[in-house]
């Protein structure tokens, strides 16, 4: 049996905009909606015209684009009571957007009819209705979106059923169930479902909130019953605790139910969908995310690994390159050989299996004194390429010094001094800066760039330091991570300790190493 393809309605420029700390420009929201066109999304919803300038614009913007794929929705609410669609600046708002499709709410709970809008029952179907039905005599697809309607049919099923009627005698194209407080279990979602489909008969769709934390399964339920389009966001942002993650609804759709919801082979670029929008957002993306989570195919077991080696299949659900992500493995004190084998294999090291014994206690023993390798990958390939038969290290660290000052009228003075041995001959070089890691860093730069030109072209792009035991206070362990690029790659090292200028010594050599002799 062929299954029908499920419409992707995708509302993150909208509904995606009210999480905590998610906030789009016009130019990001154009940018974000080119993407979904890309991907093979059917709708793109841009926002609510008339609410503010941003919106506004993108509508305008969006009207004179060439869009692939998708089309574009304006986004708002039924008529007021006291008025009828055809003097209601909302309605106007939406009609002036220009976009092939409106999709508007409306009033599904007995409570919310009586208590927000204080209005009657017949008032609440007739604006449903007359708003439907206007916005379809002006040439607009509508998609009507019942607000609360689970919450509304567990209190009066024959008002919540009503309320979709008129809608669909306006003309609406698809009526969608909102779960908008996200308090639906999966259970309830099927069991409502069946009693309702045979009085509705008319295409419905779902859309759900996070809230207990049965947004995905709520929407795929809703599927598995008839539900022929799905609203979401990527990544589940929105309100509160989001809404449907798009992200891993269309993987499950695609790769694990048997239907279609985009173009032939364009589920591949979800991971770099998800991490688009995270990175225009400016936020941090999420890494233990499903299926686009850099986590989302991490292996940190050294049991899991060994297994990993022999078949993929033992501890994936699904092959990550489905989604356009890649498995990793993570070294930390979990591991075992096969965690480290891994890691050679990755950055083109050739050792031995019992050659990476040592290098596993050594890592185990160092994590005990409040090490961590998993974000620190740079500093276990070194590790491994020290064992490489034959390897010579680009230079040896003999002493250093660090001074930290105060001068008059000039304040805070850092001075560092290093004393390095390069291919047999021991080089003494110092260096100010503007602080003491700062000044080490300068000063190491120094006695290297001679032998190694292109030193210069390491950048120091992150600088972190974490309080393991705060209870000791200023004696505390303190681990830092250096991340460093250069025109091709980023890596990153660590170091640890109770002295934080040895840590920070540690991480900084491991970064150089790393870049001279396997960076690319």
């Amino acid at each position: 049996m062929t299954l029908p393809r499920i419409q992707i309605y995708d509302t993150t420029l909208r509904d995606g905009t009210q999480s905590e700390g998610f906030n789009l420009s016009a130019n990001d929201k154009v940018r974000i909606a080119q993407k979904l066109d890309e991907l093979g999304v059917a709708f793109i919803e841009g926002g609510w015209p008339g609410s503010n300038p941003k919106d506004v614009e993108f509508f305008e913007r969006a009207r004179d684009m060439q869009w692939k794929n998708a089309l574009i929705a304006a986004f708002g609410s039924t008529c007021r009571v006291k008025g009828g669609p055809e003097d209601d600046a909302n309605i106007k708002a939406l009609l002036d957007s220009k976009t092939p499709v409106c999709t508007i709410f409306g009033k599904t709970w007995t409570l919310h009819v009586k208590e927000v809008l204080q209005t009657t029952y017949e008032d609440n179907l007739r604006i449903i209705e007359q708003s439907v039905a206007y916005l379809s005599a002006n040439g607009k697809r509508v998609i009507y979106d019942a607000e609360h309607f689970f919450d509304g049919y567990k209190a009066d099923k024959v008002y919540a059923l009503e309320t979709l009627l008129a809608a669909i005698r306006g003309g609406a194209e698809t009526v969608v169930l909102c779960d908008t407080n996200g308090g639906t279990f999966p259970w309830e979602i099927k069991q409502f479902l069946k009693e309702l489909k045979p009085a509705l008969n008319h295409p419905f769709g779902i859309h759900t909130h996070n809230d207990s934390e049965c947004a995905v399964v709520n929407s795929l339920v809703a599927v598995r019953e008839g539900a022929v389009q799905v609203q979401g966001t990527i990544n589940g942002v929105g309100e509160r605790c989001g809404n449907a993650n798009l992200c891993s609804i269309m993987a499950d759709l695609e790769l694990k139910m048997g239907y279609q919801c985009l173009p032939k082979g364009n589920i591949q670029r979800l991971y770099e969908l998800s991490h688009f929008v995270a990175e225009v957002a400016n936020i941090t993306p999420d890494e233990h995310l499903p299926f686009v989570g850099k986590s989302a195919f991490a292996h940190k077991g050294g049991v899991h690994v060994a297994a990993m080696r022999r078949s993929a299949q033992s501890y994936q659900h699904v092959e990550p390159e489905r989604v356009g992500n890649k498995m990793r493995v993570v070294v930390s004190d979990l591991s075992g050989r096969g965690n480290l084998l891994s890691k050679a294999e990755e950055h083109g090291v050739e050792v031995e299996g019992t050659e990476v014994v040592p290098i596993l206690n050594e890592i185990k023993e160092l994590e005990s004194r409040g090490f961590s390798f998993e974000a620190a990958e740079a500093s276990v390939a070194i590790m491994l390429k020290r064992q490489e038969y034959g390897y010579k290290a680009p230079f040896e660290l003999i002493d250093f010094f660090v001074n930290v000052e105060h001068r008059q009228g000039r304040g805070i003075f850092a001075e560092a001094m290093v004393k390095v041995r390069v291919q047999g001959e021991v080089l003494h070089t110092a260096a100010e800066g503007n602080g003491p890691v700062n000044a080490l860093d300068i000063a190491l730069r120094k006695a290297l760039t001679s032998y190694y030109p292109r030193i210069n072209d390491f950048h120091l792009s992150d600088y972190k330091v974490r309080i393991l035991d705060s209870e000791h206070g200023t004696e505390a362990i303190t681990r830092v991570l250096i991340d460093t690029r250069n025109s091709n790659s980023r890596w990153s090292t660590v170091g640890a300790g109770t002295n934080i200028i040895e840590a920070s010594w540690r991480a900084l050599a491991d970064s150089v190493e790393y870049g001279l002799m396997v960076a690319h």
